[in-house]
């Protein structure tokens, strides 16, 4: 006879793999269903997507023994982020003596490396339809469709933004370098990819739904000359590697993390629970630390406490909403500082750049605190 499961994890993408493989670790019975992937309209094709993973995130899938290699978690050494009026920020692995300021990583080969550890893991029943469960972790992303059966209220701010993505060839190597342009009402990220000699990078283009209508209309040549001039020409010669991904950007959050839904326990993960906009590229970030917090409680809970139990589930709660919160209320506040186009704002902007540039043991710990460094 099949042993009832102690929890049920709706969705088999990244972090729901994770979760999964964090639960059994501590001799948890899961059901992990796969079937429950975004909608095609809610993310660009897995073969543009790359995610900046921090320290603490590559710990954490290093403990699981599912990190990639190098040449799929290219380690970035340096990262430039200009203003649109003279603002410069420029930080160094070397000077924060840090290994790495972050890692971009394949999002396919993580994945996979995720599936191949799922499979053989006893613990760990692959589902095609949720199961009953003492406790249901809801892991679907933003589109959650049972967070959406459940009743639970997510509140959207849309953004005026489209975001585009590809993979791009370049005529000169990246050097591990990551490239960041803030410009009126745009950002745009280069992410280098393929280890340290590679000349690929991941493009994230963040542009006024209108401008992006156009962007998507050209053909690839005049794609690729919108965004040479965008990028000031840094890399060469640019060349479309893939199609090109889009997706409307949104803040999002649910106040309730945790509830019961026909008796049942349950508790909300990674985009289910938020979205921050990807200037920053800390949304993968957010929603492994709060697998990681979760797998935690409940492994660490007292003996007498199921994994059901609200005071318990009220810890995982309060130990990821407020840090969540500040997350997407910064991310929030740059995006909104920085699509001000009066001119006024511009040179706040900018000024507060150069000013942080030059703030020493300031943007030092500003920088390891975004980037999972103990201090």
């Amino acid at each position: 006879m099949t042993q009832p499961l102690d929890i049920c994890v709706r969705g088999g993408g990244i972090v729901g793999r994770t979760l999964a493989l964090l639960l059994a670790r501590a001799h948890l019975r899961v059901g992990l269903v796969q079937h429950a992937a975004p909608a095609p309209s809610e993310a660009p094709t897995p073969d543009v997507r790359a995610y900046a993973l921090n320290a603490k995130s590559k710990a954490l899938l290093e403990s699981l023994r599912c990190w990639p290699d190098a040449q799929h978690a290219t380690e970035v050494l340096a990262m430039q982020v200009k203003g649109d009026d003279g603002g410069e920020l420029n930080f160094n692995a070397a000077d924060l003596q840090v290994p790495g300021l972050t890692w971009i990583v394949d999002v396919p080969v993580l994945e996979a490396q995720l599936g191949d550890a799922v499979r053989f893991q006893p613990l760990i029943t692959v589902l095609e339809a949720p199961q009953p469960a003492t406790l249901t972790v809801i892991c679907e992303g933003k589109a959650s469709r049972t967070r959406a059966e459940f009743g639970i209220d997510f509140q959207v701010t849309p953004y005026p933004q489209t975001a585009i993505a590809a993979r791009v060839h370049c005529e000169s190597a990246h050097g591990q370098m990551a490239r960041q342009w803030f410009t009126q009402g745009e950002i745009l990220a280069f992410l280098p990819l393929d280890g340290p000699q590679g000349k690929t990078v991941a493009l994230v283009w963040s542009v006024p739904h209108a401008r992006a209508q156009d962007l998507l209309a050209m053909d690839a040549a005049a794609f690729c000359q919108q965004l040479t001039q965008a990028s000031e020409g840094c890399l060469g010669q640019l060349t479309l590697a893939s199609d090109l991904g889009a997706w409307p950007l949104q803040m999002a959050q649910t106040e309730q993390w945790i509830g019961v839904h026909d008796g049942k326990a349950w508790a909300l993960a990674g985009d289910a629970a938020h979205n921050v906009h990807p200037l920053a590229g800390q949304g993968l970030n957010l929603g492994l630390a709060d697998v990681a917090a979760l797998a935690q409680t409940l492994h660490e809970r007292e003996y007498w406490r199921r994994v059901d139990d609200e005071k318990l589930l009220r810890r995982y709660e309060r130990s990821r909403k407020a840090d969540v919160w500040v997350m997407g209320a910064a991310m929030d506040g740059l995006q909104q500082l920085f699509s001000q186009t009066a001119s006024p704002w511009q040179s706040l902007r900018n000024w507060g750049m150069n000013g942080f540039e030059r703030s020493g043991p300031f943007k030092q710990w500003v920088a390891r605190q975004a980037m999972g460094f103990k201090q």
